[in-house]
């Protein structure tokens, strides 16, 4: 679970140190106070993009850390076993990919550490390791699970319909392995079609490619060797104009007494004697002697750099004849003569694999379909296996789903999932790279309507609440144990019954995993154990957010302007310690 956050200089945020417990946090604010920045900035901690704009205005780096508790059982010996032998392993736990990493962790507590800063630079630590923004996302996964704003959207697209059965069914790792396998399948048929041409077209081809090889293979590219070459172009054609630049800075820095340095030097002397008159000085004149030694060394860099300036018409020809050979061979084999070089590299690799391919002739031709023909037999048992979990795993998705729509106000609503099989002229046709089954969410509204695709029928409200129903099975069903989930206003289009129901199963989700969740409605939000709130205030020209929780009194003048946009009305306010009183026990 998350313990707690602190924010520097993040968008809004000055500075923040927050402190989370179990059960319902809600994370309350009038629109615009910077709600979905506490949200993005927990994003970016854990792997999310990284913008300069997200740097506070006026700063020079934004900072993000979080410390978690890692409530989960200890890497098993077999497990341990498993990751040593085996470099393709999957961890699935935290904890196992620390181990995995070889990041230690004491009283099962993690740091995670994230900067940005103005010239673009940022970076990540787990703990003391500095990791990569994807590195960091991986762990991450483990940790939390973010619903964003607008990601019930997702139920819009047919496609990601799919992505969440097989989620339930426990096969992505399955899928994922089927699509590499559907992957050589069409690649093996691709080549087969080159056989399939004539046998004069295919030694036509074969010259072809034989004279490419040849024709690129003697040049002995390297990678992005004509970007180099091209920089090396420009350094010799430009000499004069360098090597006189480079004596008019090396004139300017060291010329004397009236050069910089000698002037820096002099005004060296004149801070160092001032400083020991006055000590309120000696910051000043510590920074004037850096920037004589800085620029006392920049200055011998630029004077040993004009030492080496050489002119070397022959090496400019040389490389001048490389670029126009390079030139030459993008003509024929690139897209354009401004295509990067590895696009020839590329056609020189695939001429190379035709050749190979197309020599034996006839009896490739025949391993080829020999192979095909095995692939095409595995491919259409995995696909069954798979459409079998997927038809079994239905049944159970719509039963589970059910239960919860009703729960959340959609009592007689039913949810469906349509799976049909794909369309073709033989068997093996009727495989995609997902396997052969076309999937689709269904919902009926309405008792004795018939099921229609949810992408075409369901409401802004109903999408949300499909949405929850399905990050709560999930979260019951998760192989990773995820213990925190974050809903970024799972509030859109409800109101009324229906948003109190949302509170009490969002409550009841909460006693066995921590939940935040930003909501605009009171009867949403006092239904949480904890509430935070985020205010936005203005000093002079700054604009900031501030983050506090909430209890007591303050949070009943919450829940009143949340009520009726008056903190201080009387009826609101009883309205609002009523409602704490019922659904929370108390405020």
């Amino acid at each position: 679970m998350l313990e707690d956050l602190t924010i520097k200089d993040f968008a809004l945020i000055d500075s923040d140190y927050i402190e989370f417990k179990k059960g319902f946090t809600v994370l309350s604010g009038e629109t615009g106070a910077g709600k979905s920045i506490l949200i993005g900035a927990i994003s970016f901690l854990l792997g999310g993009k990284s913008d300069v704009g997200q740097i506070r205005a006026g700063k020079n780096e934004a900072n993000v850390s979080a410390t978690f508790l890692l409530n989960e059982p200890p890497v098993s010996k077999e497990a341990q076993a498993a990751i040593q032998a085996d470099e393709e392993y999957e961890p699935k736990s935290a904890l196992e990919w620390l181990f995995m990493h070889g990041i230690e962790i004491e009283n099962n507590r993690v740091l995670l550490r994230r900067f940005i800063r103005a010239n673009g630079k940022s970076g990540a630590w787990i703990n003391d390791t500095p990791v990569t923004r994807s590195d960091l996302a991986a762990f991450s996964s483990f940790l939390i699970d973010i619903h964003g704003q607008h990601e019930h959207q997702s139920l819009m697209k047919v496609s990601e319909h799919r992505k969440f059965l097989d989620a339930r069914a426990g096969i992505t790792a399955e899928v994922e392995a089927f699509t590499q396998k559907y992957a050589l399948l069409v690649s093996k048929r691709k080549s087969l079609s080159d056989y399939s041409m004539s046998e004069s077209e295919r030694l036509r081809k074969l010259d072809m490619m034989k004279f490419a090889v040849e024709e690129i293979g003697v040049l002995k590219l390297k990678k992005d060797e004509d970007t180099a070459l091209e920089e090396e172009e420009g350094r010799l054609s430009g000499f004069e104009k360098i090597y006189s630049e480079v004596e008019g800075i090396n004139q300017l820095l060291s010329g004397g007494e009236e050069g910089v340095t000698g002037a820096l030097k002099k005004l060296m002397r004149s801070a160092s004697y001032v400083s020991g008159l006055d000590k309120s000085l000696e910051k000043l004149s510590s920074r004037v002697e850096s920037a004589f030694y800085e620029l006392s060394d920049i200055s011998d860099e630029f004077s040993d750099y004009q030492s080496k300036l050489v002119f070397d018409p022959a090496r400019l020809q040389e490389v001048q004849d490389r670029l126009s050979a390079i030139y030459n061979l993008k003509k024929k084999y690139a897209s354009s003569v401004n295509a990067p070089l590895s696009e020839v590299l590329s056609f020189y690799e695939e001429a190379q694999k035709f050749i190979e391919e197309n020599e034996s002739g006839n009896d490739k031709k025949s391993q080829l379909e020999a192979e095909i023909k095995v692939l095409e037999k595995e491919i259409l048992t995995s696909a069954q296996k798979l459409s079998d979990a997927r038809s079994q795993t239905a049944k159970v998705l719509e039963k589970e789903t059910d239960e919860i729509l009703s729960n959340l106000g959609m009592s007689g609503t039913r949810f469906g999932v349509s799976i049909t099989q794909k369309e073709g002229t033989d068997a093996v046709q009727k495989c995609g790279p997902y396997g052969k089954d076309d999937i689709e969410f269904m919902i009926s509204a309405n008792p004795g309507n018939p099921l229609q695709p949810l992408a075409k029928i369901a409401s802004g409200g109903e999408l949300s609440r499909v949405m929850l129903a399905l990050k709560t099975i999930f979260a019951r069903t998760s192989t990773h144990n995820i213990e925190t989930l974050i809903f970024d206003e799972i509030d859109t289009g409800i109101g009324g019954e229906v948003a109190v129901a949302v509170g009490k199963h969002i409550k009841n989700l909460s006693k066995n995993t921590q939940i935040f969740c930003i909501t605009h409605l009171a009867s949403i939000a006092v239904y949480a154990d904890n509430q935070i709130k985020i205010e936005k205030s203005v000093s002079g020209e700054i604009t900031s957010s501030n983050v506090h929780p909430i209890e007591g009194e303050e949070r009943v003048c919450e829940i009143a302007r949340m009520l009726s946009g008056d903190a201080q009305q009387a009826q609101s306010l009883e309205h609002a310690r009523s409602m704490l009183q019922k659904f929370s026990g108390g405020y």
